[in-house]
């Protein structure tokens, strides 16, 4: 599945992320810093939530119309002698392209910053071929391929778990002398670039929304390689996901502007493209151009409860106000759509099977849906995964049920509850230890439970090995046992008494 950057197990990845303290350290600064920026970008627009009704209203609009926009963008692409290809699976898309290739008998690819690309797995199947070379012109993605095709770990900042160490050491097999400031590293690898431009001869981007009665795309990024990605080779294909559409400039402006202040804190990006086949006369350009339009999945979800994810505008957001994604980062979820996009999004595109365990890597606080600028109700989706899996695909199979089930015997016998209440302190002594220096005072007077057996179900150590768990108190003092044993108080004494400190 193009979408999984990872074969290991959930946990192991979760484990490994957690011991990448430099990479914990990143996200949250990273977090920090861009919560002050999207803050005051949103605030210097003005009436921020009424943007947001706006930006909703339009993406929900393009999706119940779809079809007919995409019949109109790909009529219109064609008008101005572009092509358009839809592709119903990510093998169509990748296939479709590399024949392309083939046919153009083209040997230098380079490609802009695109998460559909990297859905489809393109670069994979472009370096199987012979004679072709490809190249990231994104800063970020061209220091991923140069680690051996690294994993991303945001959907905006790609190498965020990288320091200038570890760049300046991939820059050296490039032949780099310099030190580790990034100004100096950024100025070698554009003049790297910048020679690998002028021998392409295929060039693909990825498309930010696709402009429906203009049959142009529009892209944004703040490093213009996207710009020259589109100028220089004879050829360009530009591949979108089936619900990048908008009817128009206009709601093109406005999601532009929602974009930009989302995901880095700007008014807009450095560079605001739109773009199309060339026209006659122009010098700059391709000489074929293609729309590759990407369903792989996406259909399923029109329609249904989940239809709110394809508003999603790729701003990252989300990612960045996750309190589950600063721990783990983007590795962690083992999807190139980390955080609460990707739990929604990876299970949709790759299914339930491959990715299960991403709508429980939450804690459905909503800091996701109340920051995104499109409104899409994040935290609500998430907890509808967990209801698909658990109610209609029945995919829990784990001792996990068996626990809830003999809990909810138990908890409604009154004989069973009892016999539990009485033998939980003894039962539990073996895995405990006494309060011990620095514990909060009044709190585990009893001691608390200090390890369990390992073969003991997931789901107790899901909360013991991350939980300090008290104690059970034994029966004589714990408090149906004192209720029981106490009588109410009379308020008539009470009553009376502050009656007569009134009348003094």
């Amino acid at each position: 599945m193009g979408i999984s950057t990872s074969d290991k197990p959930f946990l192991e990845r979760v484990a490994e992320a957690k011991q990448d303290n430099f990479m914990q350290a990143a996200v949250a600064k990273a977090q920090d810093a861009q919560f002050v920026k999207r803050t005051k970008a949103r605030r210097e627009m003005g009436h921020w939530n009424e943007w947001r009704d706006l930006a909703e209203q339009i993406r929900q609009h393009a999706l119940k119309y779809l079809p007919d926009y995409l019949e109109e963008f790909a009529g219109n692409v064609e008008k101005q002698g572009g092509h358009v290809f839809f592709a119903e699976t990510e093998k169509e898309a990748r296939d479709f392209i590399t024949e392309l290739v083939v046919k153009k008998q083209a040997h230098k690819v380079v490609k802009s910053k695109s998460m559909v690309t990297n859905e489809i797995e393109i670069d994979k199947a472009l370096t199987a071929l012979p004679n072709v070379d490809v190249l990231e012109s994104d800063l970020a993605e061209f220091i991923l391929q140069e680690d051996n095709w690294d994993e991303p770990t945001h959907i905006v900042f790609p190498t965020l778990h990288k320091n200038r160490d570890q760049i300046q050491a991939e820059f050296k097999k490039l032949g780099y002398e310099g030190d580790n400031e990034p100004a100096h590293e950024a100025r070698f690898v554009r003049g790297y670039l910048r020679d690998y431009f002028m021998q392409a001869d295929f060039g693909i981007t990825g498309c930010n929304f696709a402009i429906a009665d203009k049959g142009m795309i529009n892209l944004d990024t703040n490093e213009g390689n996207a710009d020259i990605t589109m100028a220089m080779p004879k050829t360009q294909v530009v591949v979108m996901g089936m619900e990048r559409i908008v009817p128009s400039m206009k709601e093109a402006e406005v999601l532009d502007n929602m974009l930009a202040r989302s995901a880095v804190g700007q008014k807009l990006t450095t560079y605001c493209t739109f773009s199309g086949p060339k026209k006659q006369g122009e010098t700059d350009g391709p000489d074929d151009f293609w729309v590759v339009i990407v369903d792989n999945g996406r259909f399923r979800a029109l329609g249904t409860e989940f239809e709110p994810i394809l508003q999603c505008i790729r701003c990252g957001a989300c990612l960045n106000v996750c309190p589950i994604y600063r721990h783990i980062g983007g590795k962690g979820y083992g999807s190139i759509y980390p955080g609460p996009v990707g739990k929604v999004l990876s299970p949709i595109l790759g299914g339930y099977d491959n990715f299960e365990e991403l709508p429980y890597a939450c804690s459905l606080c909503a800091a996701c849906t109340e920051t995104c600028p499109v409104k899409i109700p994040l935290h609500e989706l998430i907890r509808k995964h967990r209801i698909v899996e658990m109610d209609q695909k029945h995919m829990d199979h784990s001792m996990t049920n068996l626990i809830l089930k003999t809990i909810g015997i138990g908890t409604g016998s009154p004989a069973l509850f009892g016999t539990a209440m009485t033998v939980a302190h003894t039962g539990a002594a073996p895995f405990s230890r006494m309060k011990e220096p620095g514990d909060v005072d009044g709190m585990y007077e009893g001691g608390k439970i200090n390890h369990l057996p390992k073969a003991a179900p997931k789901l107790v150590h899901g909360w013991s090995d991350i939980r300090d768990i008290p104690m059970p108190v034994e029966k004589k003092n714990n408090f149906r046992h004192w209720y029981k044993n106490h009588k109410p108080v009379d308020p008539a004494p009470i009553v009376k008494e502050k009656e007569a400190q009134e009348d003094d």
